[in-house]
């Protein structure tokens, strides 16, 4: 933790490519010149940024601030330290206006404006800029029930928004008088902030009428902002009703603005498999409406919802670039005090301290917005996962930036940095060539002299559940952990047996340090070589303040946690090890796999690599055909606890009273490999939402998962002039479902299905490797039950559907990729079944019924 007077002072020596002493008004207000590009006013230099939304001054965030009893401008200050340490210049969030007008539109100066202009300040402080979005539409109760708000928003809701005229005079009304808001705590109004880029109208109006009248909305809009003698360029979301674009362009905007959900939204749980496919390509089919405009473009939202991984941010933030997009900003960063319990969004998942790998993600896209080239033709996948001095990679989950001066990396790899005697700053998340560290939590080295680094470690958050499902402010997802791990750094100018010593405030660990290697603990730290002098005496007080900074949740382990997922499936006889993470409030004594057989247990011990991840070995004689069920024995010195379950006690005690277990299926080599059971597998299907879709269960402990379509195109409401895609497709991933059982073992593909009406029904059924090339082969389901084969030879090349369906909608429905290749049985990870390839034209609009049970490889 650090003291106000430490958080409002510049962080100046660890924040790479930004000056934060330099004044915005040198630069001048932002314009956007002939070619539709948004330049500095005074410089012409091109505008770049990138960086986060943060809701905390408004809704279910600051009330829960308040629930807490937490002092939120404090709360404030911690997370905007957490920007400034992954280098992010760009702010943006759609204020709820709902809470701060009336039905009239006039604005309301209470304690959420007054919270957001603090927000601002800290934010200008740092200089961080911003894009602001004056009405979100929104209620504010998400993801609790709406509140009785005053505001004009409130009374009409988004549809009366646009087209009622008492409701547009309210947003006039409310547009100027926010503009002309002045922020007491910059001493500037809104409409001449320096550090503001842009306005944004509204969030994501959803047009329902005619062409003129929504240009007249919009003019009005535009015309009441303008009235405050603003000179901000007004950019206007058009990426709904997008059949509306030359109108939009016509309505007095200087740009539009764009968000990005490749992945869907709310799916409930982790999406699984390499999503790189649904991030290829950002294609726009209205541009050459907004080149021919001269408008700019930006992105206001993104995220790769329902996805624990750090790979897709690098990989959205080339097509963005690709695509001639300037400036970004992630939805959202949470605030650190609710990140355990990730209730703000759940379908999203982003801090520091909680997600690491996902954090460092964002800051090598924040170098790829200011690095990569507008519109650089980067090609295809997997052509696009090397490009200048960056490296993305679906496997160990990596992202790289290696530029000679930089390294930074999300995840534990092998590469060599580019000029280590250059390198001014490091951040990564697990080990390197450089740096190996043991513990879980993000670092940064900060060169600042020869011989001289500042070293910062941030605690280990361990991920308890899903944090994607139906969460609360009582259950926790995610915990944090404040432990001493080890660290070895190789670097030229540090040599061997160099010094660390603590530098934040209450931070009396001292690391002693054995050749390059030494244990280290969450805080910040003077790291110079043996016989380096620096002294702090000699520094200015900011200086000497900025480096002492440091900002940190606190240790949140309450309990013994057990995280643990079985492999599923295992072929007899093949070895199989137990991977768990344990973590506890208590000192582990002991920790132990119970294998249950009848009423007689054996133990093998639970071996720790780490602090906090185990492993054990399941003994050769257990690994026979059946069901292997075991637990998990955790001992403290406050005694046992058995997971599943985290019950107290052992099953050998009288009284345990847990029938929970872990289950792993022991089949034989020859068994055929199930990759879909609709009794088993149906909730994780990946689809489009259609209301007669069902999981419809049968005698027997079995089930068949039903499809049925009245037709195969349905007119996208936001997007009319599109060209219709003849197709319902839906995947399953099967790699947990197959646990460690090789799939080249096997020659034929197995579907039992049946057609659900009066007709024979084609599919078209393929196999989706890594890479997102699929191979497939149409077949024919019959009225009867039938197990339909199909040799593994006659798969051939099919197209691979982007699921889960990305948002926008006029995104690509196929993935085109470069791989030429076969089809390699060992690198399959997905099933995919379209309705549509094979139907005849005059056939597509008719009703498709289809149920299918099971899907094997014999």
């Amino acid at each position: 933790m650090i003291s106000k007077k430490l958080l409002a002072s510049l962080f100046i020596l660890v924040i790479s490519g930004l000056n934060l002493q330099a004044q915005n008004s040198t630069k001048g207000d932002v314009y956007v010149d002939k070619n539709g590009v948004m330049k500095w006013g005074n410089t012409h230099e091109e505008v770049k940024g990138f960086g986060v939304n943060y809701s905390v001054p408004f809704a279910h965030a600051y009330r829960s601030a308040e629930k807490m009893g937490l002092n939120i401008k404090a709360e404030i200050d911690k997370d905007i330290y957490h920007f400034t340490r992954l280098n992010f210049d760009l702010y943006r969030l759609h204020v709820w206006d709902t809470e701060i007008s009336d039905e009239e539109g006039n604005l309301i100066e209470n304690e959420h404006l007054e919270t957001f202009d603090y927000l601002l300040k800290q934010l200008k402080d740092r200089g961080i800029n911003f894009v602001i979005t004056p009405i979100a539409y929104w209620g504010n109760g998400w993801p609790e029930p709406d509140e009785d708000t005053p505001g004009f928003s409130d009374k009409y809701g988004k549809e009366n928004s646009l087209t009622n005229p008492e409701a547009i005079k309210a947003q006039q009304n409310y547009l100027a008088q926010f503009l002309n808001h002045f922020n007491p705590y910059t001493g500037i109004a809104y409409k001449n902030e320096p550090n503001l880029i842009a306005f944004e109208i509204s969030n994501e109006p959803h047009h329902r009428g005619t062409p003129n009248e929504v240009k007249g909305f919009i003019k009005k809009m535009v015309r009441s902002m303008r009235s405050t003698g603003t000179k901000k360029p007004i950019f206007y979301n058009v990426t709904h009703s997008v059949h509306l674009a030359e109108t939009y362009f016509d309505s007095g905007i200087q740009g539009g603005t764009f968000q990005w959900y490749p992945t869907g939204l709310g799916f409930k749980q982790e999406l699984e498999g390499n999503l790189l496919p649904n991030v290829n390509d950002y294609n726009i089919p209205f541009d050459d409406v907004i080149q021919k405009k001269n408008a700019a473009k930006l992105v206001y939202e993104f995220d790769a919802a329902d996805v624990n991984k750090s790979y897709m941010y690098p990989a959205m933030a080339r097509s963005f670039r690709q695509a001639g997009i300037q400036i970004g900003t992630h939805f959202a960063y949470y605030p650190t005090y609710l990140a355990y319990a990730n209730t703000e969004y759940d379908t999203h998942y982003m801090n520091l301290n909680y997600t690491p790998h996902k954090a460092l993600g964002l800051m090598i896209a924040s170098e790829i917005f200011h690095k990569l080239p507008m519109g650089e033709d980067l090609g295809v996948y997997p052509e696009n996962l090397e490009f200048g001095d960056f490296r993305i990679q679906y496997e160990g989950d990596l992202a790289t930036y290696n530029s000679g001066d930089k390294f930074i990396y999300t995840n534990t790899n092998d590469i060599e940095p580019t000029e280590i005697s250059k390198l001014k700053e490091i951040a990564g998340h697990g080990s390197s060539r450089i740096i190996k560290y043991e513990g879980k939590g993000a670092y940064f080295l900060d060169k600042l002299d020869n011989g001289v680094w500042r070293l910062e470690v941030m605690p280990d958050p361990i991920l308890i559940q899903n944090p994607f499902g139906s969460n609360s402010l009582s259950k926790i997802v995610s915990v944090i952990s404040w432990k001493s791990n080890p660290m070895e750094i190789t670097i030229p100018d540090l040599g061997t047996h160099f010094q660390v010593s603590a530098l934040n405030m209450a931070n009396e660990f001292s690391p002693e340090v054995n050749g390059k290697k030494f244990h280290i603990k969450p805080g910040t730290y003077l790291v110079k070589a043996a016989e380096r002098k620096f002294d702090l005496a000699n520094l200015s007080e900011d200086r000497v303040q900025s480096l002492k900074a440091f900002v940190a949740k606190e240790n949140t382990v309450d309990a013994t946690y057990a995280v643990h997922e079985p492999v599923q499936v295992s072929n007899e006889g093949e070895t199989l090890i137990i991977e768990a993470s344990l973590v506890s409030n208590k000192e582990i004594e002991k920790a132990e796999v119970w294998f249950k057989n009848g009423n007689i247990y054996d133990s093998v011990e639970l071996r720790p690599q780490n602090n906090y991840d185990y492993t054990a070995k399941v003994p050769d004689t257990l690994l026979q055909n059946g069901f292997l069920e075991y637990r998990i024995i955790i001992t403290t010195n406050e005694g046992k606890f058995t997971f599943p379950g985290s019950v107290k006690g052992s099953p050998k005690d009288w009284d345990f009273h847990s029938s929970e277990v872990y289950t792993t299926r022991i089949l034989g080599k020859t068994a055929p490999i199930y990759i879909f059971n609709a009794s088993e597998d149906s909730d994780k299907v990946v689809r489009q939402w259609k209301a007669k879709n069902n999981v419809v269960p049968l005698a027997g402990n079995k089930a068949e998962f039903q499809i049925k379509l009245d037709g195969l195109f349905n007119m996208d409401i936001e997007n009319k002039n599109a060209k219709p895609v003849n197709d319902y497709s839906f995947r399953y991933n099967l790699t947990k479902k197959t646990g460690n059982r090789a799939l080249n073992s096997k020659s034929k593909l197995i579907l039992t299905g049946r057609a659900l009406e009066g007709k024979n029904e084609v599919i078209q059924v393929a196999l989706v490797m890594k890479n997102g090339a699929s191979f497939g082969k149409l077949i024919e389901l019959t009225r009867e039950v039938k197990d339909i084969e199909i040799d593994m030879n006659d798969l051939k090349a099919v197209r691979t559907v982007t699921l889960p369906r990305p948002y926008p909608s006029f995104l690509p429905y196929y993935f085109d990729h470069s791989y030429k290749g076969e089809l390699k049985l060992d690198e399959v990870e997905s099933v995919q079944i379209s309705i549509g390839p094979g139907i005849e034209e005059e056939n597509l609009q008719k009703s498709h019924a289809i149920g299918v049970r099971s899907i094997r490889l014999e």
